[in-house]
């Protein structure tokens, strides 16, 4: 095969499978095929959910802070929320949804520090033996995760006393209120005052070209530039771009909701482990993007990606997903069950004591890998 053609599939395969993929899961689903429809749905959302964020990483170069990080910010979460809402809204119908929500929430933190950190700490080990990133990153990121993480243990506890459901949905809607201003505080540390906290590093698909015509035909310059057509759209185009891709994931997100709920409880999967598939159909273009910058030696991206997100999907999902809710007259609450904060807290601390000290190695990814797949099994049975 001709390498361009070959760089070009492999360039554009995200947005091909993508679409192709929430079109078969339409014509499944009109079909009344409710497998086919869900596993079509959920390619095409996580194929798709690369695209955006590969953009998103071309706009947050381009645009100076603090755009730049919202711009990131915002392709983290939007394929978190869009799915999780639209789930969320089925609880009309099985109120019983809502546990797979809450699930959710905790499951794409927990995906995030464990399997994308994991893997890739255990894949980049493997091809440099140590590896070494900014600890004052971990380090500042850590902090945020337990305080914000000891904050959702509130509503939970709450709901152990004698207060009724009115007290811990206020209490709710507080947490949440408090969560958001703690992002505004976040913001500002991470894009005006404390910027070297968070360097940045090459982006993904750019680097790899770069490594690809380095290996065939000796070194290159690195001011050379990309086919990648997003790189060549303007600034306004690419914030289309993005917005349309959403829109198209929001659609296949409502066929991966409907039919996905059905067969949850037409096989009686537990909201543990739905909210486990949930999370990683979110995760997976982060996890794909990690593991190729830990592959290329850039553990500071991984990092900045793991953590990064995994901040985000507490400090800024859980406020929008209760405004959302509250605006569509469903009663959301944090109240949060004992696995889920547990592994929570968990998981927060054995990712400080993993990168405490600005160095990783495979033992360390093979160790979070040992706890997903631990909770993964608790969780499939609580």
């Amino acid at each position: 095969m001709d390498r361009r053609i070959r760089y070009f599939i492999e360039d554009y395969w995200d947005i091909f499978i993508g679409i192709f993929s929430i079109g078969f899961a339409f014509f499944f689903h009109h079909q009344g095929d409710g497998v086919m429809a869900t596993i079509f749905a959920a390619i095409g959302i996580a194929s798709l959910s690369l695209t955006v964020a590969e953009v998103a990483d071309i706009l947050s170069e381009r645009l100076h802070e603090p755009y730049g990080s919202f711009v990131l910010t915002f392709s983290a979460v939007a394929v978190e929320i869009i799915l999780l809402y639209i789930i969320l809204l089925e609880v009309r119908h099985s109120p019983e949804v809502l546990e797979t929500v809450k699930g959710g929430i905790i499951s794409a933190v927990i995906v995030d520090l464990n399997v994308l950190l994991g893997l890739a700490v255990f894949l980049g080990g493997l091809a440099f033996t140590q590896q070494q990133h900014n600890k004052e990153t971990s380090s500042a990121y850590s902090t945020v995760l337990f305080v914000s993480s000891s904050a959702l243990l509130v509503p939970g506890l709450l709901s152990h006393t004698d207060h009724g459901s009115e007290v811990l949905t206020q209490v709710s809607h507080l947490i949440a209120g408090l969560l958001l201003f703690f992002y505004t505080i976040i913001f500002i540390f991470q894009t005006r005052t404390h910027t070297h906290f968070f360097k940045a590093t090459a982006r993904s698909r750019f680097f790899r070209l770069k490594r690809k015509l380095a290996e065939e035909e000796g070194e290159i310059d690195e001011n050379d530039s990309s086919d990648y057509i997003f790189e060549h759209l303007s600034t306004a185009i690419n914030f289309i771009a993005i917005f349309v891709l959403i829109g198209i994931i929001a659609f296949g997100a409502e066929i991966f909701a409907g039919d996905g709920v059905k067969l949850a409880h037409q096989y009686g999967i537990s909201a543990g482990l739905a909210g486990l598939v949930i999370a990683i159909i979110s995760v997976s273009p982060e996890i794909f993007t990690a593991v190729r910058a830990a592959r290329n030696d850039q553990i500071q991206r991984v990092v900045n990606i793991a953590m990064g997100a995994s901040t985000v999907s507490i400090i800024l999902t859980v406020p929008i997903l209760m405004m959302l809710a509250y605006y569509s007259g469903i009663n959301l609450t944090l109240d949060f069950n004992p696995l889920q904060i547990g592994a929570l807290l968990l998981t927060i601390i054995l990712v400080w004591k993993t990168t405490e000290e600005g160095e990783t190695n495979y033992f360390e990814g093979a160790s979070h890998l040992m706890f997903f797949l631990a909770y993964a099994i608790i969780a499939t049975y609580y």
